[in-house]
């Protein structure tokens, strides 16, 4: 039998968890984006709003500031991202990776190279489009420099979470093949990333791939372990989310010691990102409202975490199952910044996703 055999059996059928995966992304995108700037949107400054707004507990999109807010003003976006407002998703780096690695496996196929996709990033991407070590390695593409140098020349984020957000494509395309997902996904990384960059790639990659057939998160989670090195710091602070999760500790206090332990390493950082992902998963306990809520109450990268837990979250429950509220708004309709495929529709990208999946099941 086959993973993707299994991935069928096990649940929800192969296209439904592929367009549960491209939904959680989208959503949990949108939940985060408007308080997305982690040195400014604190974990207590969200649920301060929260609380404000009557929003607690989190169970739709957020609400739209009050007349009266007193707080940091939302980013620019909110107004097309907030309950009320989203018809269609916005544009955002974190949807347009996505987009842009389904091009390149139709492109390219699964063997394709470092080297073409960066290609693909000068012939599809615009340059202000990209931010971080994605922006430094464009600069350095289209100043002639090839991989690997394209991630260590004159780019100090080379361990920040970009690398991270592109990976589910390769754990959509390789449902139950976490290790072939994180191959995928080292290929893609190292155009831009090093070290815990990578690593993290590898590592989401793997984990979206072990959802579609792993019985548990927790599972998911282990299996996604394997992938990485285990002295990597990336490895030791999963494990160490894991452990307080399993003794007890609650949500909260998780994440008070994983920011400790953490401290000094920024919030668009890999690592700490990768602690609050994990704890909205173990905590969600596969429900798919409070794993997007959880992960985005957390700070950080809201954004960028919210659509990775998502995506996860998505794979596992199924479209069928995810929630009206954060379905429905989205119509089925994707804005990207991706040339050729700004007003695509969500179902047609979880269609072409499927036919790459199954090129090798």
């Amino acid at each position: 039998m086959s993973a993707v055999d299994t991935a069928v059996d096990a649940g929800p059928g192969l296209a439904d968890r592929i367009l549960g995966g491209w939904l959680g992304r989208i959503a949990g995108n949108m939940l985060g984006k408007p308080v997305e700037q982690g040195e400014v949107w604190t974990r207590d400054r969200i649920d301060h709003y929260l609380r404000a707004a009557g929003a607690l507990p989190l169970t739709d999109y957020l609400p739209e500031p009050a007349v009266d807010h007193d707080g940091p003003p939302l980013r620019p976006e909110w107004r097309s991202c907030v309950r009320g407002r989203i018809h269609g998703s916005c544009r955002d780096d974190d949807v347009d990776y996505a987009i842009l690695g389904l091009d390149l496996l139709e492109t390219h196929g699964f063997g394709f190279t470092t080297e073409q996709f960066g290609e693909l990033w000068l012939l599809r991407l615009p340059y202000l489009q990209t931010f971080t070590a994605e922006r430094a390695a464009y600069r350095n593409l289209a100043n002639g420099l090839k991989p690997p140098l394209t991630a260590t020349y004159g780019n100090p984020y080379q361990e920040w979470i970009g690398a991270l957000i592109r990976a589910d494509i390769h754990g959509w395309t390789s449902p139950g093949d976490p290790r072939r997902a994180a191959s995928l996904a080292r290929r893609d990384a190292v155009l831009s990333h090093t070290g815990n960059g990578v690593y993290g790639a590898m590592w989401a990659a793997a984990l979206i791939a072990a959802a579609f057939t792993t019985p548990t998160v927790r599972a998911a989670v282990d299996t996604a372990l394997t992938v990485i090195p285990a002295g990597s710091r990336l490895a030791r602070t999963v494990r160490r989310t894991v452990a307080l999760h399993e003794a007890g500790l609650p949500w909260e206090e998780t994440l008070d010691v994983l920011a400790d332990e953490t401290a000094g390493l920024g919030w668009i950082h890999t690592v700490p990102n990768a602690a609050v992902i994990t704890a909205g998963l173990l905590y969600g306990g596969g429900d798919f409202t409070r794993t997007l809520a959880l992960t985005v109450r957390a700070g950080l990268d809201t954004d960028s975490n919210g659509a990775t837990a998502g995506s996860v979250a998505g794979v596992m429950t199924g479209a069928a199952t995810v929630p009206a509220q954060w379905k429905d708004p989205l119509e089925d309709t994707v804005r990207s910044a991706v040339f050729g495929f700004d007003g695509v529709r969500i179902s047609e990208l979880a269609e072409r996703t499927l036919r790459l999946a199954l090129l090798d099941a």
